[in-house]
């Protein structure tokens, strides 16, 4: 039996409050709103002017480059974003909460017994280097984001071509590589088929985190197969959550609270309280199965008189 329990956050708004672009944008002086209304408008002008659709949720990382290329952010490379990184501030209990939890398991010499862990994965629509940078890697079993390939037009590398993408859709891609073990195995291709007893994390197992309506598909994935889904929402941010509390009537989250991770709060607790109950469901599943394998030890026949 799989025996690792896998909390998986998304990131803009969910461990940072804001969004991981924002040293870039004050390095170079750009106004972030201006940039990200430019952003918004790319599919409609795209679709008007050649008819050719875009994806709306990744067609930023487009205007990075081209920015980049046209000098509004000069020498932007995948060294200056892991570097950004550490310009992070995230919310409160952050990271600290990463190491509690696996603590928490850790701890407790039942748990030993059978192996049972905490990790933690990062899956965001941002940019992996940022979060590479960033204090929660030391902390993080994994992390999928989008990838630039760099190159160097004669005034140094600079980020020319996008490598890899994911959107709020793809991220259920990395939650079934998480699911079937891939960042152990990277040999193992995700869509090969795998008996359940042989994947590495169960989505019962499982927890996923982010702040609202773009993780649906996430929320969906996890909860549907038996996992559990937690929403936050800023310190009072009254529209965010109106969001979440909608989803949770959806059906579509479990639970939800403020954005503070330190130790007592209701986020830390309600994500502590759900992993010792998956951790206890584990073990006594171990339990079981032990206890059901071993035969009793043969006996003599008592002879009657």
């Amino acid at each position: 039996m799989a025996n690792i329990i896998a909390v998986i956050w998304d990131f803009d708004k969910t461990l940072v409050n804001g969004y991981m672009q924002d040293p870039i944008f004050k390095e170079y002086g750009v106004e972030a709103r201006a940039f990200w209304d430019e952003v918004n408008a790319l599919p409609d002008k795209y679709w008007r002017e050649q008819r050719v659709k875009v994806n709306r949720e990744t067609i930023y990382l487009n205007h990075f480059i081209n920015c980049a290329k046209k000098g509004i952010f000069p020498g932007l490379n995948n060294q200056k974003l892991r570097a950004y990184g550490r310009e992070l501030v995230f919310y409160p209990g952050i990271p600290d909460i990463f190491e509690r939890t696996k603590a928490l398991v850790a701890g407790e010499s039942k748990y030993r017994e059978y192996d049972i862990k905490v990790e933690h994965y990062v899956v965001s629509t941002g940019m992996a280097e940022i979060i590479r940078g960033s204090a929660v890697m030391d902390h993080a079993e994994a992390v999928w984001g989008c990838e630039f390939i760099e190159e160097d037009f004669g005034q140094g590398r600079v980020i020319s071509e996008l490598g890899y993408t994911i959107d709020n859709t793809s991220k259920t891609r990395a939650i079934f590589e998480i699911n079937k073990g891939v960042p152990q195995n990277p040999h193992i291709d995700v869509n090969s088929k795998m008996p359940e007893s042989l994947r590495r994390v169960r989505f019962e197992n499982m927890i996923y985190i982010a702040d609202g309506p773009s993780d649906i598909p996430a929320f969906s994935l996890v909860g549907a197969r038996g996992g559990s889904t937690f929403a936050i929402y800023p310190k009072g941010d009254w529209k965010a959550m109106g969001q979440v509390e909608q989803m949770r009537m959806d059906g579509r989250i479990d639970m939800f609270a403020e954005a503070d991770y330190t130790e007592g709060t209701t986020a830390d607790m309600w994500i502590c309280t759900k992993i010792r109950q998956i951790a206890e469901r584990i073990y006594e599943a171990e339990r079981s199965l032990l206890a059901s394998s071993v035969s009793d030890v043969p006996r003599h026949l008592s002879t009657g008189v």
